[in-house]
Order: C-alpha cells, then structure tokens, then sequence
C-alpha cells in the first residue's frame, strides 16, 4: 500500500471525497492554535499558486482561506469589510496604479 504523506489544511469534504474514491486518509482536528499556524501556512500556498497560475480559481481559493482566517480569529466579515473600506476611504485603493519609486527628505 502506497502512502502519501501531506500534513496540510485542506477544505471540509476533501477526506469524504478522498474515501469516496476509494482510498483511505488519516485526519486530525486541530485545536485553535495549530488551526491559526496552519491556515497561515495554507495562506502562503494558496498565494504561491495565485502566483504561478494567474487564474480566478486560485484567487477564489485564497479568498476562501481569508475568510476562514478572519473567522478563526473571531472577526466577522462586515467587520474585515468595514476595516477594508476605512483603509480604502482614508489611504484609497489600488485602482490607479501607482508605483512609488522614490521619497526625498531634507
């Protein structure tokens, strides 16, 4: 028997889907602490793959895990929406485009 090891977060129905096919996975459900360190790890992936693919899905999956982290760390999503609009209200967005390339100081 061929064993893969993956220690990762994945999402609620991967294990149902793994056993529907077939196979067998061991999983674990991690307390508060290792669910944050993990949904940091997964944050890392999911913006590596954003990155090497360029794609709506990879967005759509780091959107997910966003969401999940600002849950995990009891923030509802009205108020990360909040928070977002008061940056975006006071600093604004990123809608022009704009490179800074350098300050000057006397």
């Amino acid at each position: 028997m061929k064993k893969i090891e993956y220690y990762k977060l994945v999402r609620d129905r991967i294990p149902e889907i793994i056993e529907a096919s077939g196979k067998t996975c061991v999983t674990k459900t991690l307390s508060s602490d290792e669910y944050l360190r993990m949904l940091d790890a997964k944050l890392d992936e999911e913006l590596a793959e954003y990155h090497k693919d360029q794609n709506s899905e990879e967005l759509a999956d780091l959107l997910e895990v966003i969401r999940a982290a600002a849950v995990a760390h009891g923030w509802t999503l009205e108020e990360l929406e909040r928070v977002r609009a008061e940056k975006a209200a006071e600093r604004g967005g990123f809608e022009k485009r704009i490179l800074l390339k350098e300050v000057y100081e006397d």
